[in-house]
């Protein structure tokens, strides 16, 4: 029988390959839309987060939530530096979230009130991509648009206090197969890791709008 992180692994990689293909991403990442696109993008990640993050600590004495709040991982001050360089000292004042991630917004903020292990579900398909995925993005983000090297602007995807990501993730996947729930309540964890893949796939489809490659 698959352990539990191999099935939220198998069960979500079909939407998982749909956002990282979106248009939006492929055009962005392939440089061909401009640092304002990617502000852009930057600004809704801050929405996700702050439902992520402001809500740990209420979580951090749950059974089954409470192991996967690590002080590491956070990355709203991280965000906050970036806004800063790509926004200006008065990024707060232009922030908006579009309507798309208003709804992945208050979906991980109703998890973390109400469903412990949904909020598992959303921290799982963040900061485990943020791990991987999210380097190459820093990669091509410092190529394209000049970034200091892990500096402002792409502080966001450095995990300063997470020296040996592999080990981390594989340690993060171990606390998965130990989450106490029955097999009825992982079906549940699986389907909601495949809402959150939708869910950000629905934010890059609308940023894909709001930024067309003119034809």
């Amino acid at each position: 029988m698959d352990s539990f992180s191999t099935l939220i692994r198998t069960a979500s990689h079909e939407q998982h390959t749909e956002a990282e293909t979106s248009t939006f991403m492929s055009d962005l990442l392939g440089g061909r839309l401009d640092v304002d696109a990617y502000a852009r993008y930057t600004e809704q990640l801050w929405f996700v987060y702050e439902a992520l993050e402001s809500s740990a600590r209420d979580l951090a004495s749950d059974p089954v939530a409470g192991p996967f709040v690590r002080p590491e991982l956070f990355r709203l001050p991280s965000l906050e530096r970036d806004l800063a360089h790509l926004r200006g000292p008065d990024w707060r004042s232009t922030l908006t979230a579009l309507p798309a991630t208003q709804t992945y917004a208050a979906r991980v903020a109703e998890c973390a009130r109400t469903w412990p292990s949904g909020y598992v579900a959303h921290h799982y398909t963040r900061y485990l991509g943020d791990l991987s995925g999210g380097q190459i993005i820093r990669g091509k983000a410092e190529k394209t648009w000049g970034f200091a090297r892990k500096g402002d602007g792409v502080r966001f995807y450095v995990f300063e206090d997470i020296s040996n990501p592999a080990a981390f993730k594989r340690g993060y996947r171990e606390l998965l197969d130990a989450v106490p729930v029955d097999d009825l309540e992982r079906q549940r964890v699986v389907a909601e890791c495949k809402r959150a893949f939708t869910l950000n796939t629905d934010v890059f489809r609308a940023l894909g709008e709001e930024f067309p490659l003119s034809a």
